[in-house]
Order: structure tokens, then C-alpha cells, then sequence
């Protein structure tokens, strides 16, 4: 299954420079001037998961596969995006296609570096980017209301309880809120699903503080925790500068010197690239064999006929069971065969709940 992050924040916030750091296979050109990322960037991240590397260990296949992020550096927003200014209308349209949100903030002080809203001031460029998601939401919400208001009128039952729902929505963004805090269920929200609002998105805030604050964070960065304790979202503090850094060394041994040198037992990376994964739901099984190691991304909740779609939709159309080991069984015994032997291998069907770390295999007709 595909994951799709988009960077997004107001100019010269260090976004570009984050799409640096996590991006395998492309390089944003992070350059000091307004809009140096006309199109958005696509690179693909690794998810970091140590349980991959012990696996493969065990096992010694040909190959090792992480599981992967999408991540989309979209151009800086600005004032106004929702209007068109800027070209905030090709923006906003690029952020509506990504499933979460990674919201760049500048947390420190730099006059060589250009900031157009004046004085540092983290909590109010959160707004900024806030209010034009918010406007450009409400307008697609008013045209849905037109709409559907001519259904619900002729009597149609959906109808009317969809606009119940949207009215609810107007009502929150009229009030300078995200649909996200918006208390609705899995009916309203199912009812909502094709409207494809920008602030329905998950979001996790990057602090982008000076080297000094990277440990610590800075007066910025807990304004900015304090402004959004009440969301659904997580603040990591990072400097994206050295993670730039980090990431641009290939010798293991050279990194592990570096981050030693800046007292860094992980890079701020991981943690960004799991608080993301996490704030989706989602989780990881395994398939391990001579070929490859391999870490497949599914949905908390999952069960094992959707799991194994995930490799193949023939896998989960033909599904008949699925072979489960936990990891930490794998771990211990060190073997499949040697799992089997002490019943530690289950066999599962269709309604079985994938759990985090389940090694599996399926066995499927088509």
C-alpha cells in the first residue's frame, strides 16, 4: 500500500532542506529564494525498524526490503494560497492528494535567512498555513452544500443527512477550527470521505530549531508545543540542517562518529518517519525466506486476508490461511523449522487481527 506525506510550510522554513535529509531517490534544490520548488518533489524514505535487520540475520536472505513513505515537498505556502496567491491553488491541490501532513516551522533566528512575515514567530506561521487550508475547505464545502441541498429538498434520505454532516463542518471552519478536531463518526466521516478536506489530515509539526536548541528546543519550539497540546499531532524537534547532513553519508561508521559528536543516539529522522506511521495507524508484518526479508505496511485493525492483499490482490482474493509467527518467537528460536517444532507457528484464517510483527505467510488459490 502507498503512503503519502507532503512537507509543507511558509518559505524558507527549511523544507527543502528536510526533503534533502529523508528523500532516497531525489534531491529538493533548497535555495533562499520564494518559490524555488515550482513542482512538488517526490523522493521515497525507508521506515527505520531495527526488527527488519534482526530478522535478516536470522534468515541471511538475498535481500533485505523496508517498508517505504512517500514523501512530497511541496512548495511554500503563503498568505492568500487559498486565493491563488502564489500559485496556492496548484499548492493546495498537491496537498490533497497526500494521506498526512508534515508541517515545517521555523524555530530559530537567522537574518541571512529571507522571512517575509517579519519578526520569528512560530505559532503564528501555524496559523497562517491553518487559515488558507481552513478557506480553501470552506469553499469546498459550501459548493458540496449547493449541491447536495437540491437532493436533500426532493427528499433524498442520504442527502439530508449529508448536509446535516457538512453544515457541521462549515460551522467548525467558520469558527477558525480543522475538520480534524471536529468530533464526527465513522457514518459522518464515511459521508465526508469524497470531499477530501485538507485539514481532515493528520499532521505532524516539525520544530526546525538552531543547532544549540536541537536537544533542548528553544523558546520557539515550546510555543509551538503549547499552541497545539489540545491536537491530534505530534511537535519533533530536529535541526534540519544536520539531518541533511547525516543522511548524505553513505559509511556507517562516519555517522555513528557524527551523531556521537552531537550526542545523538538516533537521528530526529526516525523519529519524524515513525511519529508519521504511527499517527495513520499503521503497522508492520514481516515475510522472511531465502529470497528476502521484507516488511509490509497494513492498517491497525487489519485482518489476514487484507494483509496479504497488501502483497497481491490475488493473495487476498484467493486467501485460504496464513502462517503466523510472532517475532519475538522468531527471535528466540531463531528458525522457522525451529518455531514449527515447538508450536510457536499458528495457523490463521480470515478473521484472524494482524498484530505488529507477526512473521507470515499465505497461502492462497486463484
Amino acid at each position: 500500500m502507498g503512503l503519502k506525506a507532503g512537507i509543507v510550510g511558509l518559505p524558507n522554513v527549511g523544507k527543502s532542506t528536510l526533503f534533502n535529509a529523508v528523500s532516497n531517490s531525489a534531491k529538493a534544490q533548497a535555495s533562499n529564494y520564494r518559490f524555488c520548488t515550482i513542482e512538488p518533489n517526490v523522493g521515497l524514505v525507508d521506515v527505520p525498524d531495527q526488527r527488519l535487520q534482526v530478522l535478516a540475520e536470522l534468515v541471511q536472505p538475498q535481500r533485505i526490503v523496508p517498508t517505504q513513505i512517500e514523501i512530497v515537498d511541496i512548495a511554500g505556502l503563503v498568505r492568500g494560497a487559498s486565493k491563488g496567491e502564489g500559485l496556492g491553488n496548484k499548492f493546495l491541490a498537491n496537498i490533497r492528494e497526500v494521506d498526512a501532513i508534515i508541517h515545517v516551522i521555523r524555530c530559530f533566528e537567522d537574518e541571512n535567512v529571507l522571512r517575509e512575515e517579519g519578526a520569528i514567530h512560530p505559532v503564528s506561521d501555524k496559523e497562517i498555513i491553518d487559515t488558507e487550508l481552513q478557506l480553501k475547505d470552506l469553499e469546498t464545502v459550501e459548493k458540496k452544500i449547493q449541491r447536495i441541498e437540491k437532493q436533500a429538498k426532493a427528499g433524498d434520505a442520504k442527502a439530508k443527512t449529508e448536509l446535516e454532516v457538512l453544515q457541521k463542518c462549515k460551522d467548525h471552519l467558520e469558527q477558525g477550527k480543522s475538520i480534524r478536531s471536529l468530533d464526527l463518526n465513522s457514518a459522518e466521516l464515511d459521508l465526508i470521505r469524497d470531499a477530501f478536506f485538507l485539514t481532515q489530515k493528520k499532521v505532524v509539526y516539525v520544530a526546525n530549531v538552531d543547532e544549540a536548541s536541537m536537544h533542548t528546543g528553544n523558546q520557539y519550539s515550546k510555543a509551538l508545543q503549547e499552541a497545539v497540546k489540545d491536537e491530534d499531532a505530534e511537535v519533533i524537534v530536529m535541526n534540519n540542517s544536520i539531518e541533511a547532513q547525516i543522511s548524505e553519508m553513505d559509511d556507517p561508521a562516519d555517522r555513528a562518529l557524527f551523531m556521537e559528536e552531537y550526542k545523538m543516539k538516533e537521528p530526529a529522522l526516525d523519529r519524524l518517519i515513525h511519529s508519521t506511521y504511527q499517527l495513520l495507524g499503521l503497522q508492520t508484518y514481516f515475510t522472511a525466506g531465502p529470497q528476502e526479508v521484507r516488511a509490509w505496511t497494513f492498517h491497525k485493525g487489519w485482518k489476514a486476508p487484507q494483509c496479504a492483499g497488501v502483497i497481491h490482490t490475488d493473495f487476498e482474493k484467493g486467501f485460504i490461511k496464513a502462517e503466523v509467527i510472532a517475532f519475538d518467537d522468531y527471535i528466540a528460536l531463531k528458525s522457522e523449522a525451529a518455531c514449527r517444532e515447538a508450536g510457536k507457528l499458528r495457523i490463521e484464517g480470515k478473521e484472524y487481527l494482524v498484530k505488529d510483527g507477526d512473521v507470515m505467510h499465505f497461502r492462497f488459490n486463484v
